[in-house]
């Protein structure tokens, strides 16, 4: 059996091997930041077109189905 240098520091092996990546990718600071308001305002407009959309269509679907 291999041996795993990766482990919780109480002599267990961590057994999916990739705690301490994962705790870097978590903590590690993101490279640039966008202002927020540009950022949520176009992925806002397009779910409530989206979600107009959609009920249209059910609205029509269920019109052409009680005909």
């Amino acid at each position: 059996m291999a041996h795993n240098p990766q482990g919780n520091g109480n002599g267990n092996p961590d057994p999916a091997g990739s705690t301490q990546m994962f705790r870097a990718f978590v903590d590690e600071a993101p490279q640039s930041r966008q202002p927020q308001a540009a950022a949520s305002s176009g992925p806002r407009v397009g779910l409530i077109i989206g979600v107009v959309l959609a009920i249209v269509i059910v609205a029509g679907v269920a019109w052409l189905a009680l005909k």
